[in-house]
């Protein structure tokens, strides 16, 4: 399956531990093509519906829904976790991702 950046993918995210995102949920693609074309794994955003504005979540629409990109749960995941992908960001939706994962991961 051919995988790009930004796109979101329907991903199955269990098992997990602890406080981290559990279930088949939507994800972002935050890994760069380059990536995404020669190894096993991408690396993701998971996204939900439900969310306060915190700083490092991003709010997007996702299917005429209100939801939320989770910066502060970016994970690296193997391909075969992915069932399908649904939708591609919105280009201003890009930007906001961008900037959210400089601010949260670069001093």
């Amino acid at each position: 399956m051919d995988i790009a950046q930004y796109q979101v993918a329907i991903v199955n995210l269990d098992p997990t531990i602890g406080s981290e995102i559990k279930k088949t949920r939507p994800c972002v693609v935050v890994s760069p093509d380059e990536m995404n074309r020669h190894l096993k794994t991408v690396v993701i955003a998971p996204v939900t519906s439900t969310s306060k504005p915190y700083p490092t979540r991003v709010k997007i629409n996702l299917q005429n829904n209100e939801s939320w990109v989770v910066i502060d749960q970016i994970r690296t995941i193997d391909k075969a976790r992915i069932t399908k992908v649904v939708a591609t960001l919105q280009p201003d939706e890009i930007l906001e991702v961008k900037d959210v994962i400089k601010q949260t991961f670069v001093d």
